[in-house]
C-alpha cells in the first residue's frame, strides 16, 4: 500500500446478504498494483452509508484502503424491519461485510479492519471481539454502552423503569431527532443540528425509529467485549467533551482492553464535531490511518 494520498478511487455499489436480508453498500477501491488492506465501516444510530460512515470511508479510501460503507438492516436502502435497531442483527451485518471484503480479489483477506463512528464504534468493537478475521478495530466518538454503567448512573429502578416503558410501546415509532426539545430518540439540539439540517442530506435517511430500538441500545453491552478482543489492536479516538457518548466509557474501554491499544483525545466541543467538522475529522482520520497502516501492515 502506498503511504500517499490518491484521488484515483473506483466506486462500486454492492449488495450482499446477512441472515437472508439484502444489504446495500458502497465499495471504494483505490488504484493499486497489489491486494489492498480493507475496512468495513459502521456509523451512528439511524445513519446511512452516504452520511458519516461514507465521509470516513471516502477519506480512508483516499489514504489507500479499500472501504465498504453500507446500510445496516432496517435503514437506508437495505432490507429488514425498517427503522428498528437490531443489535445482534447489526453484528451479523458486520460479519457479512467482512466476508464480502475477504472475497474480493482486490483485497488482502489477512488485512481487514473495522472502523465505527458514534454507535458504530461500539458495534465495531463487539464485532471485532467475536470475529478473529478482524485484524484491527478503531472507534471514533464511540458509544461503548454498558447496561451496568447506565444502571449505576440512573439508579437501578429508574433504569428498569425506562426499559419497561420501551417494552410497553416497543413497536411504536418516534422521531429520530426533533427541534426545540421535542421528543426524539436522539433528543436535544445537537443531534438535530446534524440530522435536521442539510449537513446530513441523504435521499435514503428517514427521521423515525422504533421505541424498541432504545431498549436495544440500553441493554447492549460493549464494555464487556474489551476483555474479549485478545490480540486484536484497538484504537479509541474521542472528544474530551461529549454529551452523547461518554468519554468515561471510552477511557474505560481502553483501560480494560487486554491487547495492543491506543487512545487519542481531541479537544472537540460537541459529539457531532467528529461527524463532519474540521479540523476534528482531519485529526481523527490522521490518527486512524496511522494506526491502520501500522496494524494492517504485512
Amino acid at each position: 500500500m502506498s503511504d500517499g494520498h490518491t484521488d484515483r478511487i473506483r466506486t462500486e455499489r454492492v449488495e450482499f446478504i446477512a441472515d437472508g436480508i439484502t444489504l446495500v453498500g458502497t465499495l471504494r477501491l483505490p488504484d493499486a498494483d497489489r491486494a489492498l488492506p480493507a475496512i468495513a465501516l459502521t456509523g451512528p444510530l439511524t445513519g446511512v452509508k452516504d452520511q458519516v460512515a461514507g465521509l470516513y470511508a471516502e477519506r480512508l479510501a483516499r489514504s489507500g484502503f479499500a472501504t465498504l460503507a453500507f446500510d445496516h438492516r432496517g435503514f437506508g436502502e437495505s432490507g429488514g424491519r425498517q427503522g428498528h435497531e437490531d443489535s445482534q442483527g447489526k453484528l451479523a451485518d458486520l460479519r457479512a461485510a467482512v466476508t464480502v471484503l475477504a472475497s474480493r480479489s482486490e483485497v488482502d483477506p489477512g488485512r481487514i479492519g473495522l472502523v465505527g463512528i458514534c454507535l458504530g464504534g461500539g458495534y465495531a468493537v463487539r464485532a471485532a471481539a467475536g470475529d478473529p478475521r478482524v485484524r484491527a478495530v478503531a472507534g471514533i466518538a464511540g458509544a461503548y454502552n454498558s447496561p451496568a454503567w447506565f444502571a449505576r448512573r440512573m439508579g437501578v429502578e429508574a433504569y428498569r423503569g425506562a426499559l419497561g416503558s420501551f417494552v410497553d410501546r416497543y413497536d411504536e415509532y418516534l422521531p429520530a431527532v426533533a427541534p426545540d426539545g421535542g421528543e426524539a430518540a436522539m433528543g436535544g439540539d445537537e443531534p438535530y443540528a446534524y440530522y435536521g439540517t442539510g449537513r446530513s442530506a441523504s435521499a435514503h435517511w428517514r427521521n423515525r425509529v422504533t421505541r424498541g430500538s432504545l431498549h436495544a441500545l440500553m441493554t447492549f453491552d460493549v464494555l464487556g467485549a474489551a476483555d474479549l478482543l485478545g490480540a486484536t489492536p484497538l484504537l479509541v479516538v474521542h472528544g474530551r467533551v461529549d454529551d452523547y457518548c461518554a468519554p468515561e466509557l471510552a477511557a474505560e474501554l481502553h483501560r480494560r482492553a487486554t491487547g495492543e491499544k491506543e487512545i487519542v483525545w481531541l479537544d472537540c466541543d460537541r459529539h457531532i464535531d467528529l461527524y463532519d467538522v474540521e479540523p476534528y475529522v482531519d485529526r481523527a482520520v490522521e490518527a486512524t490511518v496511522d494506526f491502520l497502516r501500522r496494524r494492517l501492515s504485512r
